[in-house]
């Protein structure tokens, strides 16, 4: 019941600010882009379901060791529960596609005179959108540096302008962090269309390694230093699923499995054979302590 509560909550909350997020994108960009409402849904539940993946199974397992539940029985639970609630939304977002979609227009940002600049230094091309964002294609002004400015009538459709100003003071952090969520919900997304053998393979090695290692992160006597500690170690994870999915990466895995085996079957084979190093350690740290105290 925490887990299944736990896993709703930070999706929908999830996914409620991912789209917010998704939605400005939208709309810093002039002219619009072709999404649809839905299609900003459906990218925003797809983040949301690897970050509660993540997030519930690290709280549900830092919540049971406080409770000294039994790990096995909590590990097992946690796993079965993890894959069917994560295939199921997967289901649930891939049949929702199907969906007759409804149109964005275009919203209203700045009037007449709207200055657009990526703001990346000093010497930055700004254009003048003299008719505001309701007409980006129309009559504009450029203004480039150490040189006169330059008056155009209209544009091609096909023409890039630079997004609408928005402050961002966004740590790097928090968006690399960002990005390896989309990625890696991207990646269950693309496994869950090869089929349920490729999802099942790649999902339920993630979810068992990220159980293993919440489990076994008990460095310390105080849960909140474990549960940071699991935090460092499940971002670790997540970094290493963005990496390895490189092409560079790809190719020296292709290389190193020698086509004995497909090239999709070596991350899942380095998450479960982790997965089972931590175990055995647990097991064995296990057995020492109760030696130990036995003593």
């Amino acid at each position: 019941m925490f887990f299944s509560l736990t896993f709703i909550i930070i999706f929908i909350a999830a996914a409620g600010l991912k789209f917010l997020s998704l939605r400005v994108d939208w709309a810093k960009n002039l002219p619009p882009k072709p999404e649809t409402t839905l299609s900003l849904i459906i990218a925003a539940a797809h983040w949301a379901l690897s970050l509660a993946l993540f997030s519930s199974i690290l709280i549900t397992l830092n919540y049971s060791v406080r409770r000294s539940y039994f790990p096995l029985m909590t590990i097992v639970f946690v796993m079965v529960l993890s894959f069917f609630i994560t295939f199921g939304l997967s289901v649930f977002l891939d049949q929702w596609k199907a969906v007759p979609p409804s149109q964005n227009s275009g919203i209203s940002l700045g009037g007449n005179g709207l200055v657009l600049t990526n703001l990346l230094n000093r010497n930055e091309t700004a254009v003048v959108l003299l008719n505001g964002s309701m007409e980006p294609l129309g009559p504009r002004v450029t203004a480039i540096p150490g040189q006169p400015l330059s008056y155009q009538r209209s544009v091609s459709s096909n023409f890039d302008l630079p997004p609408v100003p928005f402050g961002d003071d966004t740590p790097w952090f928090l968006k690399s962090l960002s990005i390896d969520i989309r990625l890696n919900g991207e990646l269950v997304q693309r496994k869950y269309q090869d089929g349920f053998s490729s999802f099942l393979l790649y999902t339920g090695s993630l979810i068992f390694l990220l159980c293993s290692l919440g489990y076994a992160v008990k460095i310390s006597v105080w849960p909140l230093a474990n549960l940071f500690i699991a935090t460092l170690a499940f971002r670790c994870v997540l970094a290493f699923v963005t990496f390895f999915n490189t092409p560079e990466m790809t190719e020296i895995t292709a290389s190193f499995l020698d086509n004995k085996l497909p090239v999709e079957y070596g991350l899942p084979l380095l998450f479960l054979g982790f997965g089972a190093l931590v175990n055995i350690y647990s097991l064995l740290d296990f057995a020492a302590r109760r030696r130990y105290d036995d003593d």
